[in-house]
C-alpha cells in the first residue's frame, strides 16, 4: 500500500482519540538534534501569538484482534486496514516536522497480533525518532493494556506522556461491550506507570542525569453516552483516578455512533456533546477549585443540569452560603463563587491587602460580575441597582441558545413566571433547579 494511503487511513482511524492537551513538559533542542517542547503546547489549537500548534495524531495500525462494539477499528468491522512499519512512521514524522507541519507526535494503535507485539512496534518507532533522528519534540504514546511491564518501561522513557484508555466507566459495561478487556488489565499498567513516575522523581533528585520517565505524566480517556452510567458515577470514578493514580487529565469522549449493535445507542442518536462539556467543567472543579464529586452530584441528582454549568448549579443549591463578602472571605470560599476563577480569586486576595475592594475594581481583576453579583457583597453592600429578575439571572448564568431553549420548553403556567417584575434569590434558585 502507498504510504500516503496508509497515512490517510490511519490518521482518520485516530480521530476518536482525545489528544487536545497541553504538553506539560519543557525541553530544548539537544546539541546535534532537532525539535523541542514547551509546556503550553496544545494539540490542534492556536497559541497566543497566532501559531497553530499541532501533533501528528496517528495509529500504528488499525488492525485489531479485539472486537469492542463501540470501536470503529474492531475486528468485525469491514473497513480498510493498514499498518505502518516503525521506520515508515518515524521518517514520516521527521519529514512533517522539518516542513513545520507538526510540533510533535500522538501515537496510538489497534492491537496487532498481541499487546506485546504492538507495544514493541510503537517502542521501536519512538527509538528511531529519539536515538537515530535525535528528535527532542513532544511525544504522547498510548500504552497497550496487557503489554509486559518491561515494554511499558521502555515506552515511558521514550515518550513525554503515556496514557492508558479506561474506555468505559464500569466493569459491567466493559464486559458487555468489550469482552476482551477487563478493569484489571487497564488499571494494572496505569498503576505501574504511576509507580515508575514516582520512582523516577526520586531518582532525579539523587542523580541529576537520570533518564526521565514520562515527564509530562499520564492521562486516560473514557467514552460517554454509550452505556447507562450517570454523571455521578463517572465523576466519582474520575475523582478516584486522580487521587489514586495522580493523572494529569481525564478525557471524556462523547460516543459517536459507529455500529448498529443492539447493545449501543441507535445509529441516528446525536453525540452527547453538551454532556461531555459539563463533565469537563466539573472535572476542572475537581482539579482546581477544591470541589468533590459528592458535592456536585448525589444519588438524588445523578446528572448535571444541561442549562447551567456545574458551579452555578451547585451555588444555586447552596444559597445559604451566600452572599460572600469579598473583602474578608478566604480564598477557598472565593473559588466557589460563580464568576470568580482561580486567577481572579488570587488577585482579590492580593489586592484587598492594600484597601477595600469595590464592584468596579472586581471587574478590573477579571471577575465576571454578570454572574458573581448575585453571590457577593463588597463591604456589606450588594451591587448598585441590582434587581434579581428572572431574565437577568437566567441570562447571566446561561448562554443565549440555552436560554432560548429553556423558554421554548416552558409550560403555559410557567411562562407567567417571566412576567414577574421582581424575584428573590430563592425564586431564581427554584426556577433554575426545576422546582417551579
Amino acid at each position: 500500500m502507498d504510504l500516503f494511503d496508509k497515512l490517510k487511513i490511519l490518521t482518520d482511524a485516530a480521530k476518536y482519540d482525545a489528544a487536545c492537551t497541553s504538553s506539560g513538559v519543557e525541553k530544548k533542542a539537544a546539541a546535534g538534534g532537532i525539535g523541542s517542547a514547551t509546556a503550553c503546547g496544545i494539540c490542534h489549537s492556536f497559541a497566543g501569538d497566532g501559531r497553530c500548534i499541532s501533533l501528528l495524531k496517528v495509529l500504528m495500525t488499525n488492525a485489531c484482534v479485539y472486537d469492542c462494539q463501540y470501536c470503529v477499528n474492531r475486528r468485525s468491522n469491514d473497513t480498510p486496514r493498514a499498518t505502518f512499519t516503525p521506520r515508515e512512521l518515524a521518517e514520516l514524522t521527521i519529514q512533517f516536522y522539518r516542513r513545520n507541519y507538526i510540533e510533535g507526535l500522538f501515537l496510538s494503535s489497534g492491537v496487532l497480533k498481541s499487546p506485546d507485539y504492538t507495544c514493541e512496534q510503537m517502542t521501536e518507532t519512538l527509538r528511531i525518532l529519539r536515538e537515530e533522528y535525535r528528535f527532542n519534540g513532544y511525544i504522547h504514546a498510548k500504552a497497550i493494556p496487557g503489554a509486559d511491564s518491561v515494554l511499558l518501561s521502555r515506552l515511558g522513557t521514550l515518550a513525554d506522556r503515556v496514557s492508558v484508555n479506561i474506555e468505559l466507566p464500569s466493569q459491567n459495561s466493559l464486559k458487555l461491550l468489550a469482552p476482551d478487556k477487563s478493569k484489571h488489565s487497564i488499571l494494572t499498567p496505569m498503576g505501574y506507570i504511576q509507580n515508575r513516575i514516582q520512582e523516577n522523581s526520586t531518582e532525579m533528585v539523587r542523580y541529576r542525569h537520570a533518564p526521565k520517565f514520562a515527564p509530562a505524566g499520564q492521562s486516560t480517556q473514557m467514552i460517554i453516552g454509550a452505556t447507562p452510567e450517570t454523571d455521578f458515577q463517572i465523576l466519582n470514578l474520575t475523582e478516584g483516578l486522580y487521587r489514586k493514580y495522580r493523572l494529569k487529565r481525564v478525557f471524556y469522549s462523547a460516543y459517536m455512533p459507529v455500529s448498529t449493535s443492539a447493545l449501543l445507542p441507535a445509529a441516528d442518536t446525536k453525540p452527547p456533546l453538551l454532556r461531555e462539556h459539563r463533565l469537563y467543567q466539573a472535572d476542572w472543579l475537581l482539579r482546581f477549585y477544591g470541589f468533590s464529586a459528592g458535592e456536585l452530584l448525589d444519588a438524588g441528582h445523578p446528572n448535571f443540569n444541561p442549562f447551567i454549568d456545574p458551579k452555578c448549579d451547585w451555588a444555586l443549591h447552596h444559597m445559604e452560603l451566600f452572599p460572600v463578602e469579598v473583602n474578608r472571605a478566604p480564598y477557598s470560599d472565593l473559588l466557589r463563587v460563580p464568576g470568580i476563577g482561580v486567577k481572579s480569586a488570587k488577585r482579590i486576595v492580593t489586592a484587598r491587602r492594600t484597601g477595600p475592594l469595590r464592584f468596579e475594581g472586581l471587574k478590573k481583576l477579571g471577575v465576571v460580575l454578570k454572574r458573581a453579583q448575585y453571590f457577593i457583597t463588597c463591604s456589606g453592600k450588594t451591587a448598585e441597582g441590582l434587581k434579581i429578575t428572572q431574565d437577568a439571572a437566567l441570562r447571566s448564568m446561561m448562554s443565549e441558545t440555552a436560554f432560548g431553549r429553556l423558554q421554548d420548553g416552558l409550560q403555559p403556567e410557567q411562562l407567567s413566571f417571566f412576567e414577574q417584575p421582581r424575584l428573590t434569590q430563592e425564586d431564581v434558585r427554584k426556577c433554575l433547579t426545576g422546582q417551579i
